[in-house]
């Protein structure tokens, strides 16, 4: 059995992410992690931080402090730090795919990413709304967005949407799809054998009995008295105002949000420098970043590398329990 052989993808070149990445390489790890990025950029990432970093060709192992097997993706010109350019996005947006690509074809066991800057993508002519949404149509598949932190999982129904969409988004078939993938993860990744989930209402006070709103009423309601038949614990849909209360966030194992900001803002505020963002529903695990490029840091080395090394860890946990890898 082959090791187990994480990719890597830094992100904007121009962000912290780069830095990031060069943190990751000097901590001692039992899995081997390759990167897809512009090597100058790493170079650069790597004296700014006064750092070694010692990028190794692709058949070499790379499993060793300092050490980063690299698969060059040049930049199409050059970012310094803080100030992004449109013309690198298809070289970022290349890197994502690419490595990807490997995983769907087994050459990895999952994916590590750095933050994107989607409005630098978008100027570089290239449709773009997020990784979550690109990653889902490279596999063909539904996917569900989920952040975790030491304290809570917090999955969407939604993602990147304008708040006047979510209602029309949120159907019977999308929440039942989305309800399937984050039991199904809470098994197979977290290894919990009947998870308990709480789902939150559209609407504030869940719609109080329809005077604030029908979509518990008509959607939600009916879709969790289905899948409770078929053996899920779910509980709700609950007032988003009170879920997240201590005693009862202790109680459950996940919480499906209905849309981005109604659940990630408290986890963020509940351990933002831990958090990681997890692509639920892939082939493969996909672990990110909680934060964006933060352009203002960049270069500086004092970006906190916290939330990318909780992703490492997380993507070698969840991919050691879907191969059932042992660590050396």
């Amino acid at each position: 059995m082959m090791p187990l052989r994480l990719a890597l993808v830094p992100g904007e070149p121009a962000g912290v992410g780069p830095e990031l990445c060069v943190r990751l390489a000097q901590l001692p790890r039992d899995y081997q992690l390759v990167a897809f990025g512009d090597r100058a950029t790493l170079q650069a990432a790597a004296a700014v931080l006064g750092l070694p970093l010692r990028l190794l060709e692709p058949d070499q192992a790379g499993d060793q402090a300092g050490e980063l097997v690299l698969i060059d993706t040049p930049n199409a010109v050059h970012a310094p730090f803080g100030q992004p350019d449109a013309r690198n996005a298809p070289a970022v947006i290349e890197a994502m795919q690419r490595a990807a690509d490997g995983c769907l074809r087994g050459e990895f066991h999952g994916l590590i990413t750095g933050p994107v800057h989607k409005a630098v993508i978008n100027e570089g002519g290239i449709p773009y709304s997020g990784t979550t949404e690109l990653l889902a149509r490279q596999a063909g598949c539904d996917v569900v967005m989920m952040l975790a932190n030491p304290t809570m999982r917090v999955a969407l129904a939604t993602t990147h949407l304008p708040l006047r969409a979510v209602a029309d988004a949120i159907t019977a078939g999308s929440l039942t799809r989305t309800l399937q993938i984050l039991h199904q993860a809470m098994q197979s990744d977290f290894g919990i054998a009947r998870p308990s989930i709480a789902v939150l209402g559209l609407n504030p006070h869940a719609g109080e009995a329809g005077h604030l709103g029908h979509e518990e009423i008509e959607v939600i309601e009916p879709v969790l008295a289905t899948l409770r038949a078929q053996g899920m614990d779910l509980v709700g849909p609950l007032p988003a105002d009170t879920a997240f209360l201590p005693a009862k966030l202790r109680t459950f194992d996940a919480v499906l949000a209905m849309y981005h900001d109604q659940g990630l803002p408290v986890l963020k505020f509940s351990g933002f420098e831990h958090a990681v963002n997890l692509t639920l529903g892939l082939p493969y695990p996909r672990v990110a970043v909680d934060h964006g490029t933060a352009l203002d840091l960049a270069g500086k080395g004092v970006a906190d590398p916290s939330s990318l090394i909780a992703a490492a860890d997380t993507c070698a946990r969840i991919a050691r329990a879907r191969s059932r890898i042992i660590a050396p």
